[in-house]
């Protein structure tokens, strides 16, 4: 499921669950996000035996990921099935698996919990620093994967939105523009990635009001607009440097290469090119 949908589906949990994996040396690793009505489900399984976890409800105070929803905070337990401080709604689930010690991490997003990952080992073995350290670790990432989830859809949701009857609007839809080709940059889902993409097309193509066919426009490279969406919020070289992780000397590259193709003299001259030509809102 895709970005607008309202859903977490589109990040990619697994990944998480193989990096927290490795980092901590846990030889099994599960979890999932908010599936609504105050619950998690577990739907990403590594490094299991069975598929006994796999589609498991987690409820908020239930089991060892639920007390760590309610704490908001990471939470293990030496032995799952003895442990005398968590609920023992999932025991038989556990119990199928084989698991013994486990650590649960909240997923805590603008501090609404999103979800859960576990890590867990066989034995009844104490989970010390190191496991529950990089369990976090993993956790900070797949937070980060959802913010810039929020933000894509957010961003998207404001280039749906109709603006020639509203000329302030433009400057709104200017600043998602370019917020949009930052973002699609960090993001490492190529689905994603190509969503955002084109939604910058559509906003571009806006602002053109349809005069400038697609097979008349200066052929820029994905770089090149980039820059250029950024020169056009007024950012110096220096500044479009750091904003895409560029040398200046690369940045006046990509903006002569530009101005050449646009037939402009100068920074302005290239925006107000590249707007008529409906590559930039």
């Amino acid at each position: 499921m895709r970005v607008g949908s309202g859903s977490d589906e589109s990040v990619d949990v697994g990944a998480a669950l193989a990096r927290l994996r490795r980092a901590s040396g846990v030889p099994v690793a599960f979890g999932g996000l908010l599936a609504g009505g105050g619950r998690f489900r577990i739907n990403e399984l590594s490094g299991t035996a069975t598929t006994a976890l796999r589609g498991l409800s987690i409820h908020h105070g239930n089991g060892l990921g639920g007390k760590a929803v309610v704490l908001c905070r990471p939470f293990a337990v030496t032995d799952y099935r003895a442990s005398s401080v968590i609920s023992h709604e999932y025991d038989a689930a556990v119990a199928a698996e084989g698991l013994r010690s486990v650590l649960a991490v909240p997923v805590v997003v603008r501090r609404r919990v999103r979800g859960v990952l576990y890590g867990a080992l066989r034995h009844p073995l104490r989970l010390g620093d190191g496991p529950l350290s990089a369990a976090m670790e993993a956790a900070r990432e797949l937070e980060q994967a959802l913010l810039l989830q929020d933000e894509a859809a957010r961003l998207l949701s404001v280039s749906q939105q109709p603006t020639a009857a509203d000329p302030a609007m433009w400057e709104e839809v200017r600043e998602a523009h370019g917020d949009l080709r930052s973002l699609a940059q960090r993001v490492t889902d190529p689905l994603l990635r190509q969503e955002m993409l084109a939604a910058c097309g559509r906003l571009a193509a806006a602002s053109s009001g349809g005069t400038a066919p697609a097979g008349e426009r200066p052929a820029l490279a994905p770089r090149e607009v980039d820059v250029l969406t950024c020169v056009a919020s007024g950012a110096t070289n220096a500044q479009v440097g750091e904003q895409l992780g560029l040398r200046p000397e690369t940045v006046k590259c990509y903006l002569r290469s530009s101005m050449r193709k646009l037939g402009a003299h100068t920074r302005m001259q290239a925006v107000i090119a590249a707007r008529r030509a409906g590559l930039l809102p």
